[in-house]
Parts: structure tokens; sequence; C-alpha cells
């Protein structure tokens, strides 16, 4: 009779250990707390300063509406990313062994989207589950927060090329820099907490 063990995926994409039969995923407590914390914190404020209720409520109903707007269609992106990009895609292209071409292509995913951050966030994530170096999708997120083309065509217009080209080039090599750092930082951590 066969076992019924789920893989855990691994780092770097290689395979990971399986899990036991009986063991049980670890529950998000620390992320239920963490909205406990921030919840009540905000009522606290709210109480403290009542003057800022309205506005606290116009913006906080705006962002909820937006969110709901674009969600159901992340999710469906979502699924189709999953299903339809292979694990061995995303490692052999974004993985630990895809050197400066990775990097290159990482920056490159990140430039392209026009939407908000907040979307990039369950990709970022898809991406870590299916073997993507933490510096690429670092690198990632951080070109779709500050590089993205059509950005940059707007600064162009508006602040000229120098201003345009020197914002660009240092953006570009801390955003490198902060990717190959928090994957080392990773790495670091990982291991003082094995030994």
């Amino acid at each position: 009779m066969m076992e019924n063990k789920e893989m855990k995926p691994g780092k770097g994409g290689q395979q990971g250990q399986m899990m036991k039969p009986g063991m049980k995923k670890q529950k998000p407590l620390k992320g239920i707390l963490f909205l406990a914390l921030v919840l009540t914190a905000a009522v606290v404020l709210l109480v403290l300063y009542p003057e800022n209720r309205e506005p606290t409520y116009k913006a906080s109903w705006s962002f909820f509406v937006e969110i709901i707007q674009i969600l159901p269609g992340v999710m469906v992106l979502m699924g189709l990313f999953s299903v339809w990009v292979k694990n061995e895609t995303v490692i052999k292209y974004l993985g630990h062994s895809s050197g400066i071409s990775g990097l290159a292509l990482a920056f490159f995913l990140g430039m392209i989207p026009t939407g908000p951050l907040y979307v990039a966030f369950p990709l970022a994530a898809s991406l870590l589950k299916k073997g993507a170096r933490t510096a690429n999708v670092v690198i990632f997120l951080s070109a779709w927060a500050c590089i993205k083309l059509p950005q940059e065509l707007v600064e162009l217009r508006f602040l000229g090329l120098k201003f345009m080209a020197l914002r660009l080039g240092l953006t570009v090599v801390l955003v490198l820099f902060m990717g190959l750092f928090i994957e080392k930082a990773g790495k670091f951590g990982e291991s003082s907490v094995s030994d």
C-alpha cells in the first residue's frame, strides 16, 4: 500500500524533504497576530485623533475597492502561472544557475508591467516556490517598483536625459547590490539557525 506523502518545495528548486503522514502545515498564526496588532494600533490612533477618522475611512475604502477590482484578475493569472509555467523553466531562467542572464531577465520582467506593486507580491512568492533565486526575485520586485519602462519615458520627457540616466544607473546598481545582499544575508541566517 502506498503512503500518502506530500513534497515540500526545496531551496533553489531542488527536491525538498517529504512531509511525513500526519504532519500538519503550520497555521498562519504570525499573520493573524500581526493583523490584530495593526487593527489595535489603528483603533487606538483613531480614538486619540478623531479628526483623522473621516480621511482614514475614505482612504481605506478607496484602497479596498482598488484591491477588490484587481485581486480576481491577479488570482486568475497566478493560477495560470502555477499550472502553465513548469518549475524547471523557472529554475533554468531564474534559478541559482541562471547567472547574469537570470539577473538581467529579472530586471527586464520587472520593468515591463505598469500595475501597482502589490500585484507583484503573489507572483514573487510563486517564483520563489518554483525555485527562482532570491536575488532574482528581489531584483524583479525592485525593478517593478522603481524601474518601469513607461515611467522612464515620462521621466525623460520632464526631467531630461542626464537626470533619467543618472537615476536609472544608480537604481540598477543599488537594486543589483540589494538583491545579492539579501540573498547572502538569507543564506547566512539559515546556516546559523541550522548550526
